[in-house]
């Protein structure tokens, strides 16, 4: 099994979500980190999803971001783990005011 480690970013998050990063076939991935980062000139809500067959599973939901300021909603002590074929999604209440970057660990 080769272990790989990347880095995947959504710059400019939009109201109807960003695809951050997708699990390959034959992979499994350990998301490490994911950093959101409020660019805007406000105050934003966002949204960070595991989509699975097509549902989506909330990791935060609606959680402010002060301007100027950033979010890690896994990091540290949070992991999560993607099946092939499953998908992070990010979204936020006004287009182009987040950036995403996210640390991710491929097994295959």
């Amino acid at each position: 099994m080769a272990n790989t480690f990347k880095s995947n970013v959504a710059a400019n998050v939009v109201t109807s979500g960003n695809n951050v990063y997708t699990c390959p076939s034959a992979t499994q991935t350990t998301i490490i980190g994911l950093t959101l980062s409020n660019k805007g000139a406000s105050t934003v809500t966002a949204n960070v999803y595991l989509t699975r067959s097509a549902v989506d599973y909330s990791i935060i939901s609606n959680v402010p971001i002060l301007t100027g300021s950033t979010l890690v909603p896994i990091g540290g002590e949070q992991k999560v783990v993607l099946q092939a074929a499953d998908s992070i999604k990010v979204s936020a209440s006004a287009n182009g005011s987040l950036d995403c970057v996210a640390s991710l660990l491929e097994i295959a």
